[in-house]
């Protein structure tokens, strides 16, 4: 009997030989044991796919080149609500897949061509994550791990997990449960140059208090036979109160190299600062030091019943579900201190002396004294910045029918008709809200805001007590006030139905079939009036009381075909062609958003001016390859694919602009104005190879390579970059194992080329990120049947996120950082260890 990691491989080549569409799986062949612990990085597993990962966790899915936001991702076929919890991030349509546990799963199929019953939504393609079911598992299934995790920057994690399945006698009806909690601190260390303020430098710490609960309650029910239905309730949620800690370094006045390229007034009029020595002689004038402490979270509940009836030679399957979202951030702070114009005070950090190398893809920064400070470096007494507080809760909901029918035909070769209609009702709704302040604000004792203290850029600060900043913060709120500009809500119908038949004969197999969708779609905010006057938020002055609507549809027409010649029992020629689409981005179909307004920076406003009447993106695409199948799950294969897009959203941005709006930290009204629209295409061609083989001694090995060519509209983009959102050209993936009824290991390296990162308008901004290659061990004792000891090592080989600007040196759209390789961002790779216990009987 084959288990373990050779079942796993052998499953997911069974399911990629037995479909008729380009399909690749992921499969846990028990409970508990899929390949990867982190489910975004096990599908980083598969040939085509990029995982991108955010605050040390696969959190998005890439496929093929194509952005993450084309694709779309299912729980047993349907949509999950998802709001994200960090209020720096866009507003879109992928899914966070931090949030599930991996031995909730029990598998995930990635569907790469389309077919007519595949729920519309992904060019890229379609991810489709599958829980378990009681009927499926042995009677009174019982599962239970704890896991230990720490890190080499990071603080330990605990986590636990288990899950109880029965069913009776009969198999006629079953229960499950399944829960995880897991619970750490994650610490990312690195530099984050903005570079506009004095040339500023930042060592940064962002530290994140992480606790993750989930629940998984599964009923199935075969009260007849030919009669099946079932009932699945899931519960995800995240709290991840999080602090970032960054110490300036604001070196421009010593600066002995620039970049005079890259200009810009009023922040690097003689060019950028690349390089800087400081000595005791020369030291800077300014200090300054500042935390951001944020309260976040997101809870996503569903809730899916369906039913499956067999009538003869038919099938009738039916699924109804809701599934809703809450988060964002509750609430965002500012500490900040400095010392300016040569002052000795309030802020008594040590002068820097040292060097600032900005000369390559990462800063470089060499302190020649010790630069470590703590508590009693801070003024005795802090309080909130008021500017700088804001909450920013979001909601995200859908309620779904869908019903579908299967006719068993006898029509030579076609032997079976489906066919189907599906109904979707999505809500996103985003607000902001401001505080009013009480009368007097009062400050409290520094040390009671920090709590230990953190590494930066190689000395320490203090760490925040995130808690503590909060609840002063919240202390000195009287009340909260809505920010009308910040309020948008999405309404989406979704309607399609479609026809597919499936034909078998010799030696041919597949299916074809049309997808009709049709879309109504609404926008609703407060308007830009001009007259309204401020109520106790200033920013709402000239904002309307009530909200306003715009509406806007479309509707299409999705062929597809999906060919398998099998031209040997273990040799089978796939080819397939269909038109698939992407909806446009939440972000940029709300009415207006306004960032920038009155913080600590200027020139970075900007009014964003949402398209309601944006049409989703659509692709012809194609696949033909080759797969050959020999032993039990070794298999080879070869498949090239093309996608040719268009209908891109096409970002527009205007400096120097009047608004009505004046803001209040430069006293003038002058905007950067963003708008969408439709234009342009782009394509996408591209390789894939993989290969499977089990050497029959214990020991197996797998591999695949993709080569991916993509050019989209430069236009798109405010970097003018003709590439995709987080398109590698490059991926590798190289997996060795052994195995035993006693012992297994493991060792899987992935590698990808450079790829773009865009986020948010301004401050995060697009840049490139280097080339990142992981490489990961686990090693475990099956020490009975029932106990399993185990031992993971991820990034062993400490691999560091490097990020620097892309855009072209005269590219103002972009701030100064993001361009002409300037190393904007990096951070210090970490190796996480993780030591687990598991127990199933």
């Amino acid at each position: 009997m084959v288990t373990g990691i050779r079942a796993s491989l052998e499953s997911a080549a069974n399911i990629k030989k037995n479909a008729s569409a380009v399909v690749d799986a992921v499969t846990a062949e028990d409970v508990g044991k899929l390949p990867d612990s982190d489910v975004g990085q096990a599908l980083g597993r598969i040939p085509g796919i990029s995982v991108g990962r955010a605050f040390g966790q696969g959190a998005s899915v890439s496929i093929r080149g194509t952005d993450p936001q084309m694709t779309y991702t299912t729980l047993n076929g349907q949509t999950v609500a998802s709001t994200g919890w960090y209020d720096q991030m866009d507003i879109d349509r992928s899914f966070n897949y931090s949030l599930l546990p991996s031995e909730m799963i029990g598998g995930m199929e990635v569907y790469k061509s389309s077919q007519a019953n595949l729920t519309e939504g992904g060019i890229g393609g379609t991810v489709i994550v599958k829980t378990r079911k009681p009927l499926d598992l042995k009677a009174n299934t019982v599962f239970g791990s704890v896991r230990y995790g720490d890190g080499t920057i990071s603080d330990s994690e605990k986590e636990v997990s288990g899950l109880y399945s029965w069913r009776n006698e009969g198999r006629t009806f079953g229960a499950l449960i399944a829960a995880g909690l897991s619970k750490g601190d994650y610490i990312r260390r690195g530099v984050e140059a903005d570079s506009r303020w004095n040339g500023d430098v930042a060592p940064t710490a962002f530290v994140a208090e992480r606790k993750r609960t989930s629940l998984n309650v599964a009923l199935q029910a075969r009260p007849v036979e030919g009669f099946e239905v079932g009932l699945n309730l899931l519960k995800l949620k995240l709290d991840s109160d999080s602090s970032n800690a960054s110490d300036y370094l604001m070196h421009d006045q010593n600066c002995d190299k620039r970049n005079t390229e890259v200009k810009s007034d009023p922040f690097n009029p003689d060019g950028i600062c690349l390089h800087s020595t400081t000595t005791a002689a020369n030291p800077l004038s300014n200090k300054f030091f500042q935390v951001w402490a944020r309260g976040a979270s997101m809870d996503s509940e569903s809730a899916v019943a369906d039913a499956h009836y067999t009538l003869g030679s038919a099938k009738f399957d039916l699924v109804v579900g809701t599934t809703k979202a809450d988060g964002g951030t509750s609430a965002t702070t500012n500490y900040q201190t400095g010392a300016f114009g040569g002052a000795t005070g309030p802020f008594t950090r040590p002068n820097w002396q040292g060097t600032i190398d900005a000369t390559g893809k990462q800063i470089s920064i060499n302190p020649s004294n010790n630069q470590s400070w703590g508590i009693g470096a801070l003024p005795a007494q802090m309080s909130p910045e008021t500017w700088a507080t804001s909450a920013g809760p979001n909601k995200d909901k859908e309620k779904f029918g869908q019903l579908d029918a299967t006719f068993d035909l006898d029509w030579g070769v076609i032997n079976a008709f489906k066919t189907g209609v599906r109904f979707a009702d999505h809500t996103f709704e985003k607000r902001s809200f401001r505080p009013i302040w009480n009368a007097t604000i009062t400050p409290v004792n520094t040390a009671s805001l920090f709590d230990g203290s953190v590494n930066v850029g190689g000395w320490t600060v203090p760490r925040a007590n995130i808690g503590a900043m909060l609840d002063n913060t919240n202390r000195n709120i009287a009340g909260w006030v809505e920010d009308r500009s910040g309020y948008g809500e999405l309404n989406e119908k979704n309607r399609s139905v479609y026809g597919m038949f499936e034909f078998d004969t010799q030696g041919l197999r597949g299916n074809f079939g049309v997808r009709y969708i049709s879309t109504k779609a609404t926008s609703t905010g407060y308007k830009f009036d001009g007259v309204t006057p401020a109520d106790q938020y200033a920013g709402n002055q000239n904002w309307a009381t009530t909200t306003t609507s715009t509406k806007s549809s479309y509707n299409d027409v999705l062929p597809s075909i999906n060919l398998a010649f099998d031209l040997k029992s273990n040799l089978v020629l796939r080819a397939t062609a269909s038109q698939a689409i992407t909806r446009p981005n939440f972000a940029n179909m709300f009415g207006v958003t306004v960032s920038g307004y009155n913080d600590d920076r200027n020139g970075n406003e900007t009014w964003t001016i949402g398209n309601i009447g944006l049409k989703p993106m659509k692709s012809s695409q194609a696949d033909i390859g080759l797969e050959y199948y020999y032993g039990r799950g070794n298999m080879m294969s070869a498949t090239y694919f093309v996608k040719d897009i268009s209908n891109f959203v096409v970002a527009n941005a205007t400096p120097n602009q009047k608004v009505g709006l004046v803001d209040p930290k430069t006293g003038v009204d002058n905007w950067t104005v963003q708008s969408f629209q439709n234009a342009g295409g782009g394509k996408i061609r591209g390789v894939e190879l993989q290969a499977n083989h089990a050497f029959g001694n214990g020991f197996g090995a797998q591999g695949n390579y993709t080569y991916t060519e993509g050019n989209a509209p430069a236009s798109s983009y405010l970097d003018q970059l003709s590439v995709f959102t987080q398109s590698s050209k490059h991926n590798v993936n190289l997996v060795g194992y052994f195995e035993n009824e006693q012992y297994f290991a493991r060792l899987a390296y992935n590698w990808r080329s450079k790829y773009m990162i865009r986020e948010g308008a301004f401050w995060y901004g697009n840049r490139m990120h280097d080339d990142y290659g992981t490489l990961d061990a686990s090693v475990g004792w099956n020490i009975t049947k029932n106990l399993r000891l185990s031992f993971e090592a991820i990034n062993l080989t400490k691999e560091d996120d490097v990020q620097y600007g892309a855009a072209a040196a005269s590219n103002t759209a972009v701030k100064d950082p993001l361009r002409a390789g300037y190393p904007a961002w990096s951070f210090k790779g970490e190796t996480t260890y993780k030591l687990g216990l598991s127990a199933k009987f």
